[in-house]
């Protein structure tokens, strides 16, 4: 009895361990189906570069470029079917870059205008009629009535021609808005004048300054912007005769561009 015993336990024990000979094989065959898997994985670089280049051409073409050649494995002549190059999209940081240089440029014009009026008006000694100014919104040019016309009039003076012609030389080289703009003291129009009251003066004289820039000089009309102010916007209060020369006034307004515009 003993000795059936102890057989049946070899035997019970042999048994057991067998499924080690069947997980083997299982491992074993798992690892040459993933080194297969592997190995179909592999891309030939030519042909996958031959086929990216076959498809965006495609893409880009009504014919097909496997008729002009010899399909993925030949020498597909490629560089004949190149595709349309893209559309240049400058980045926004080219973009900010190509802004900042055309506002630098603009202002340089606006402060090379500036210097050339400042030294003519002084060698030609006409401080008392014509000033200019760098102000937020622009180059101001403020010209005197006394310089520009007789008084309760809007027909420019002959004298004030040569200083017109000098700013007229100046404009044909900017990129901007120039405003003119027509005021006068508080004192009512005489009786007879050409004009109803001093907005039509003001209006008047504005026009007059535009169209010798336009019609005699002959520059460009969308450039130019006029508005008459009347006695609206003084310069200095209309208290004596002198401060009321101030304000019968002619400006010239070379309009810096706002911040980021293009």
């Amino acid at each position: 009895m003993a000795r059936k015993r102890s057989r049946r336990s070899r035997s019970a024990h042999e048994n057991h361990d067998r499924w080690l000979i069947t997980y083997a094989d299982l491992i074993t065959l798992l690892l040459i189906f993933f080194i297969i898997m592997y190995a179909m994985s592999q891309i030939d670089i030519k042909k996958y570069d031959t086929l990216a280049k076959s498809l965006q051409l495609e893409f880009h073409r009504a014919d097909s470029i496997i008729e002009m050649g010899s399909g993925l494995e030949g020498g597909t002549d490629v560089a004949k079917y190149e595709s349309p190059p893209p559309s240049a999209s400058p980045s926004p940081s080219a973009s900010a870059d190509l802004e900042a240089e055309i506002a630098r440029r603009r202002e340089q014009a606006l402060q090379d205008v500036l210097k050339v009026i400042e030294t003519y008006v002084k060698e030609n000694k006409l401080q008392q009629d014509v000033f200019v100014g760098d102000t937020p919104q622009g180059i101001a040019i403020r010209l005197s009535d006394r310089f520009l016309f007789d008084l309760g009039k809007a027909d420019l003076k002959p004298d004030a021609r040569p200083a017109l012609d000098k700013l007229s030389s100046l404009f044909t080289k900017l990129d901007t808005t120039i405003s003119i703009q027509g005021h006068t003291d508080n004192l009512p129009i005489q009786p007879g004048s050409a004009f109803r009251d001093n907005w039509g003066l003001s209006s008047g004289r504005a026009l007059s300054v535009l169209r010798y820039f336009v019609d005699t000089r002959k520059l460009p009309e969308k450039i130019f912007e006029i508005a008459g102010y009347a006695d609206t916007r003084p310069v200095a209060a209309n208290d004596t005769e002198a401060n009321r020369q101030k304000n019968r006034r002619v400006e010239i307004l070379v309009v810096r561009q706002p911040e980021g515009s293009a």
